[in-house]
C-alpha cells in the first residue's frame, strides 16, 4: 500500500487552519533548502530537535534528511516553495523482526500549531506500514512537552522511558479503528476550516459579470445583490465602471483587498490566468462556473490551486448558497434563490440541482446550503458532509453524486454523520453499460450498481432511484418519528385503494400484520357500521373527521403496529380529501402520534405535499407506490440506527507475511500479473486460513493414480480436473471427471484429458469425491475506486444465470458478514428451511471475513473466485478456487490528502 507519492510526485493536504502544504519525499538535491530550515530555526527550536545548538548539527540533519539510503524515507512539507517541515525514519536492522524505525520531526518556528506535525507523521506512518515497519521510536527532552504531545495524540498506542532529562518513546503502528477515528477527527477540522471560505465568505468578487443582460457571470452577481449577500462585494470587467451597482475593476491585480471567494465566469481559454492571478493576490477559494476546460486548462486550473492553497469548487456548475442570516450568500445563477432551511444540498449536475431546488420548495422546505460541484476537482460530498455536521443548522442532506474520488472516507464519513442526519441520495449511474467482458463468476457479478449499492447500505445512506423519490422520502423523514420496523397498518375509505395500497407496501418489502382482537374490538366500536378490521382497515365512505381521527389514534398507539399509512379517495360524502385528513389529524388528543403516520390521496395532483396536523405536518402522496418506498427508505433507516456500529473482527492463524512474499513472488516471475496455477491459489488460500478440500497435483497418469488411492473418501470416489494457464470454467470445457472408481478409471479420465487437451494440459488436480451439501459462490473483486468487493451467493454452474448474489465492500465487520449471508434468496437453504439442519454458519461466516482480510491485505489480488463452496451441517469448505493478481499497489484510502 502505497501512502506517500513517489520521488518526484507530491501531493497536498490540509492544516488545522485550513492552509494547504505540498508534502513529497525529499532528494539528494533538496539538501540546501533542507539546510536553509535547519538554520532558519529559532536556537530553542535546534536545541529542542538537536539537544544542542551548533551549525554542524543543522548540516548533519540535512545530509541525513536528503540520502538515500535503504531503510530511510525522509519527508518535507513545502509552502510556498519553501520548506516547513521535515519528518523521517531510518531502520537500523532491516532483518530483525519486528522492524522498528527511529523518526526525527521538526517543523518551521511560524509553522507551529497548525497540526503540520500531526499531518506529516500521518504520512510517515503510512509509508512506514507499507515497508513493513511496525513501530517508531524517538528520543525527545522530556521539557519538549509539544512534540511529546505529537506522539501521544497520534492516536497510535504509545509508550514513554524515561532516561534523566531524555523520554524515549515508541510508538506502535498497529492499524486500528482508534487511530483511523483520530485520523478522521483532524481532517474534518482542517476540512472545515478549508471551507469556510467558500461557505462563508467575507469578501466576492465575481469575474465575467456582463454589462448587458444575459451572462451567466451577471447572473451571479445579481443573485448575491438581490440576496442581500452581508460581505463586502466586488466585480471584475475591463471595462465597466459599475455592474449592478457594484463597483467593477478593470482585472483582479487591481482589487483593493483579496476576497476570500472568487466568482470566476469566462471563457474556459481565461480560466487557468484569472485563477493564477487570484492566487497570486491572495484569494482563498474559488467557485468556477465556467465550462468546457479542456485537459490542458484543467491541470492549469488545478495546479493554480494548488500552488496557492485555494479551495475549488467546479468547474462546470451552478454555484453555491448558503442562506444563514449572517452571510445569505446566492452565488448560483438559478432562476430562484434557495429557500432558507434545514436541508444540505449538494449535486454534481446543475439540472438535478435546480429540480432538487424546485421541489423543496413546493414542499415548503429549504435548504441550509446549497453546492453545485460540477466536475468536482476539488471540493466534494465528502467535504460538505463535515461541512453540515458542523454548521449547527442542517438537519438532512441531500447528495446526487455521479462519481467518488476516495469511497472509503466517505464511507466512514457518512456512517458517522448519518448518525447524526438522514442522509439521501438519487443512486445515479445504477446501469452497466460500460461493464467490461468479465473472466470470472466474480467479476461477472460484480456490477456497477451492486458496488455503490454496497457502500450506501454500509454506510446508512438511504438511496433512491430518482429525484422525485429522494424528494418523497426527504417529506417523510423530516416531518415523521423513524418507525421502528416495517410493520404497516392500512387505513382506507374504500376498499379497492386499501388493495393497492397493501400491494405497495409488500412489494416495498414492508410487512401488513393481522390486528390484534383487542384492538379490532375497539376499532369496530368507534367506526360506522359496515367498517373492516382487517389490515387494511376499511372504514367505509361514511367514516366522519372524528372517527377517522380515533382510528388513527388507536392504531397508532399500537405496539404491534410501527407505520401508519393512511389511502383515501373523494367520495359524495367526503370530495376533498386532504381537507378531511387534515381535520381529522387535528382530533389528536394531546397532539402527539407515537408512529410514523403518511398518507395516501388518490384525487391530489402534486406527487407529495405536506398537511398541516395537531401534531406537526404529515407527507401526502398521490400514489401508494410512491409512499410505500418512503415508508421502506424510513424502515430501513430505523433499523440502521437501532443497530451498534460494526467492527472488524480480529482473525487467528493470519500469515500476512508469507501472503505478501507469495504475491510478490509470482509477479516478480510475471511481472504482467495472470492467473494463479493450483499450488499458489491453494497455498495463499492456506495463508489465511480459508478451509479447502484435500488435493493433490499430477502431471502423470502413474500419479494421478497414486493421489486418487490416497486421497479417495470413505465411498472410494475421486475427481480429476484438468488445468493449463488461462483455464477459468472447467465446466464449460469438460475438463473434469467425476466419480472415478478404482485405478482403471483414473487411467481412462487422465488419457481423456491428454487427447482432448493435447498441447495444453499442464497437469491434473486430484480430490476426493466431495460429500453433498449446498453450493454457494464467493468471491472478491478489487474496483479501482471502490477498492475490494466482497460477494456472495448461490454457487455451482449456473451461479451468473440465477445472479443470486449480495455484496458488501471490504473489511467486512460482523454486522457486514451477518448481511451478506441473509442478503441473498437463497439465504432461507443455509438456515434449514428445506428440512435439513442449518450449515456450519459460524463457519461460513469466518470464511467470507477471511476471503474480506485477503483482499484488504493485498491490492495486487484483482479476482478470487470461490466456486463453489460447499456448505454443510458440520463444515464448509471451498471445492475449487482461482485467484488473479495484478502488479498493482492501492493508495492509502485513510491518508489526509487533496484530490
Amino acid at each position: 500500500m502505497t501512502g506517500t507519492p513517489a520521488p518526484g510526485d507530491q501531493v497536498h493536504a490540509l492544516l488545522t487552519d485550513g492552509r494547504t502544504v505540498a508534502i513529497r519525499p525529499a532528494t539528494p538535491g533538496d539538501h540546501d533548502a533542507v539546510l536553509r530550515f535547519y538554520e532558519e530555526m529559532s536556537p530553542e527550536n535546534q536545541r529542542l530537535r538537536f539537544f544542542a545548538v551548533s551549525h554542524r548539527s543543522a548540516e548533519q540533519a540535512a545530509e541525513r534528511a536528503t540520502r538515500s539510503a535503504p531503510g530511510h524515507q525522509t519527508l518535507l512539507a513545502e509552502h510556498g516553495g519553501r520548506v516547513v517541515a521535515v519528518a523521517e525514519y531510518e531502520v537500523a536492522d532491516t532483518e530483525k523482526e519486528p522492524i522498528a524505525a527511529e523518526i526525527a520531526l521538526a517543523v518551521s518556528d511560524h509553522w507551529h500549531h497548525r497540526g503540520l506535525g500531526t499531518l506529516l507523521l500521518e504520512h510517515l506512518v503510512s509509508a512506514a506500514r507499507a515497508a513493513g515497519i511496525t513501530a517508531f521510536t524517538a528520543d525527545a527532552l522530556a521539557e519538549n512537552h509539544e512534540v511529546l504531545k505529537v506522539f501521544a495524540d497520534l492516536g497510535l498506542h504509545t509508550t514513554r522511558r524515561f532516561e534523566g532529562p531524555e523520554v524515549r518513546c515508541t510508538v506502535h503502528l498497529d492499524a486500528s479503528d482508534a487511530y483511523l477515528t483520530a485520523v478522521e477527527g483532524r481532517g474534518a477540522t482542517a476540512d472545515i476550516a478549508s471551507l469556510h471560505p467558500v461557505m462563508r465568505p467575507q469578501s466576492v468578487v465575481v469575474i465575467g459579470a456582463g454589462r448587458k443582460p444575459g451572462s451567466v457571470g451577471r447572473a451571479v452577481l445579481r443573485g448575491l445583490c438581490t440576496g442581500g449577500y452581508t460581505g463586502r462585494l466586488y466585480a471584475v470587467h475591463p471595462h465597466a465602471v459599475s455592474i449592478l451597482g457594484v463597483h467593477a475593476y478593470p482585472s483582479v491585480c487591481v482589487l483593493p483587498q483579496a476576497p476570500d471567494l472568487a466568482v470566476i465566469a469566462v471563457p474556459a481559454p481565461a480560466v487557468p490566468t484569472v485563477a493564477r492571478d487570484c492566487g497570486k493576490l491572495g484569494v482563498r477559494a474559488l467557485l468556477v462556473i465556467s465550462s468546457d476546460l479542456d485537459a490542458h486548462q484543467a491541470e492549469a486550473l488545478t495546479s493554480a490551486c494548488r500552488e496557492y492553497g485555494m479551495r475549488l469548487v467546479g468547474p462546470n456548475c451552478l454555484g453555491l448558497a448558503n442562506t444563514d442570516d449572517s452571510v445569505r450568500l446566492n452565488a448560483t445563477f438559478a432562476a430562484t434563490a434557495p429557500r432558507p432551511g434545514t436541508a444540505g444540498v449538494a449535486v454534481q449536475s446543475g439540472g438535478i440541482g435546480i429540480a432538487l431546488l424546485s421541489g423543496l420548495d413546493r414542499l415548503g422546505t429549504g435548504v441550509s446550503s446549497f453546492v453545485s460541484l460540477g466536475s468536482k476537482y476539488d471540493v466534494s460530498g465528502n467535504d460538505l458532509l463535515q461541512w453540515w455536521e458542523a454548521d449547527g443548522r442542517t438537519e438532512m442532506a441531500l447528495l446526487h453524486l455521479e462519481s467518488f474520488g476516495n469511497p472509503r472516507a466517505f464511507s466512514r464519513t457518512a456512517r458517522r454523520v448519518t448518525r447524526r442526519m438522514p442522509i439521501l441520495t438519487v443512486d445515479a449511474g445504477r446501469t452497466d453499460a460500460g461493464r467490461r467482458a468479465a473472466a470470472s463468476h466474480t467479476a461477472a457479478a460484480a456490477t456497477t450498481a451492486m458496488t455503490r449499492q454496497a457502500l450506501f447500505t454500509q454506510a446508512g445512506i438511504t438511496a433512491t432511484r430518482s429525484v422525485p423519490e429522494l424528494l418523497s422520502t426527504a417529506a417523510l423523514l423530516q416531518t415523521q418519528p423513524l418507525p421502528s420496523g416495517s410493520r404497516v397498518a392500512i387505513v382506507t375509505n374504500a376498499g379497492g385503494a386499501g388493495v393497492l395500497a397493501a400491494d405497495a407496501c409488500v412489494e416495498a418489502g414492508l410487512s401488513l400484520p393481522p390486528l390484534g382482537p383487542a384492538l379490532v374490538t375497539d376499532l369496530l366500536s368507534a367506526l360506522p357500521a359496515g367498517a373492516t378490521t382487517t389490515n387494511p382497515v376499511d372504514t367505509t365512505a361514511a367514516v366522519t373527521e372524528a372517527q377517522l381521527a380515533a382510528c388513527l389514534d388507536r392504531i397508532a398507539a399500537d405496539p404491534g403496529i410501527d407505520a401508519v399509512l393512511v389511502a383515501l379517495v373523494p367520495t359524495a360524502v367526503a370530495a376533498a380529501t386532504g381537507d378531511v385528513l387534515q381535520r381529522a389529524l387535528t382530533h389528536t388528543p394531546g397532539g402527539q402520534r407515537p408512529r410514523t403516520v403518511a398518507a395516501v390521496l388518490l384525487d391530489q395532483a402534486p406527487s407529495v405535499r405536506l398537511l398541516q396536523g395537531e401534531a406537526g405536518h404529515v407527507p401526502a402522496y398521490a400514489d401508494p407506490q410512491t409512499a410505500a418506498r418512503a415508508l421502506a427508505h424510513a424502515a430501513a433507516r430505523g433499523q440502521w440506527l437501532a443497530r451498534p456500529p460494526g467492527t472488524v473482527p480480529e482473525l487467528d492463524s493470519v500469515d500476512s507475511g508469507r501472503a505478501h512474499a507469495l504475491v510478490d513472488a509470482y509477479l516478480e516471475r510475471h511481472p504482467e500479473g495472470g492467473w494463479l496455477g493450483p499450488k499458489d491459489c491453494a497455498e495463499l488460500l492456506d495463508c489465511y486460513r480459508i478451509p479447502q478440500l484435500p488435493w493433490a497435483w499430477a502431471e502423470t497418469e502413474d500419479e494421478a493414480v497414486l493421489a486418487a488411492e490416497r486421497l479417495k473418501g470413505p465411498d472410494g470416489l475421486t475427481v480429476l480436473k484438468a488445468h493449463w494457464p488461462g483455464l477459468l470454467h472447467k465446466s464449460q470445457e469438460h475438463a473434469l471427471h467425476l466419480d472415478l472408481r478404482g485405478d482403471a478409471q483414473v487411467r481412462a479420465a487422465y488419457r481423456d484429458f491428454e487427447l482432448r487437451f493435447a498441447g495444453l494440459l499442464t497437469g491434473v488436480v486430484v480430490q476426493p469425491l466431495a460429500p453433498r451439501g449446498t453450493e454457494l459462490f464467493a468471491g472478491v473483486v478489487q474496483d479501482e475506486v471502490f477498492g475490494p468487493l466482497v460477494l456472495f451467493g448461490l454457487g455451482g454452474t449456473a451461479t451468473e444465470v440465477l445472479a443470486d448474489h449480495a455484496a458488501r465492500l471490504a473489511p467486512l465487520t460482523d454486522h457486514d458478514v451477518h448481511d451478506l449471508i441473509t442478503a441473498p434468496r437463497c439465504a432461507p437453504l443455509l438456515f434449514g428451511s428445506a428440512g435439513s439442519g442449518p450449515v456450519d454458519l459460524e463457519g461460513l461466516e469466518q470464511l467470507l471475513l477471511r476471503l474480506s482480510r485477503m483482499a484488504d491485505d493485498l491490492p495486487q489480488l484483482a479476482e478470487a473466485d470461490l466456486n463453489p463452496v460447499l456448505a454443510r451441517p458440520d463444515r464448509i469448505t471451498a471445492l475449487d478456487a482461482r485467484i488473479r493478481l495484478l502488479p498493482r499497489h492501492a493508495r492509502d484510502p485513510h491518508l489526509r490528502r487533496l484530490r
